[in-house]
């Protein structure tokens, strides 16, 4: 298991901070007709019940867009990724799909609003730390090159940042050959349904990616 800690700078900005994570052995495939339909059908229902300007007022995003002011970034500019993806449900357009281990952790993010950082745990060398990102701190974020993550919420290991809030990284992006994933599910306002959320996450992964070996251990 890895070991996972919250640094002082960003647990005094955002004192609330919470980190929900799962590891587990998987098998990495095309996502199932399954979770297809599943995902779909929640799309369906989020485009029912929600508009475009009401999602950053949901409890969870707006803590979270708090959060990344606190931190001194633009949360409109440098959207969290589970705002990100209902503004794209939202607006009727599909989730991208990747794989069975990255679409389960999407529809897991647009359920329940947590922004959720998915890493190939082999590419994690040592402890990994929770702090805030520095100037010109290279970071190469999946799909979006070159990122600037100077202000924003980071996760560190021995050989740099590779995991934010906004995007994951491509250094330690889940590909067709992941075994073992890393989940964490982040919520910066001290939601009750943080729990709720990881046990769906360990559901969906039992159910759709073969999950084994699972640990669960939350940071506070």
């Amino acid at each position: 298991m890895v070991n996972i800690y919250i640094s002082e700078k960003l647990k005094s900005l955002c004192p609330k901070l919470r980190l929900s994570c799962i590891e587990a052995d998987v098998i990495v495939a095309e996502s199932f007709i399954e979770l297809t339909s599943e995902i779909n059908f929640r799309i369906s229902k989020i485009k029912q019940t929600l508009v475009i300007e009401d999602i950053s007022k949901i409890p969870v995003i707006a803590a979270s867009r708090k959060a990344y002011k606190a931190c001194g970034k633009d949360p409109a500019r440098y959207r969290l990724s589970a705002e990100a993806l209902l503004r794209r449900s939202v607006s009727g357009k599909d989730l991208y799909q990747i794989n069975n281990v990255v679409d389960q952790l999407n529809l897991v993010s647009i359920t329940s609003g947590f922004s959720i950082g998915g890493y190939d745990a082999a590419k994690i060398q040592g402890d990994i730390s929770f702090g805030i990102g520095l100037a010109d701190e290279p970071y190469q974020g999946i799909g979006r090159g070159e990122l600037n993550i100077e202000g924003l919420p980071v996760f560190r290991d021995s050989l740099g940042a590779f995991g934010t809030p906004t995007s994951d990284s491509q250094r330690t992006e889940v590909t067709g050959q992941t075994s073992r994933f890393l989940m964490i599910l982040i919520d910066f306002g001290g939601d009750d349904q943080l729990e709720t959320a990881k046990q769906i996450a360990i559901g969906l992964l039992k159910k759709y990616c073969r999950a084994t070996n699972i640990t669960e251990f939350n940071i506070n």
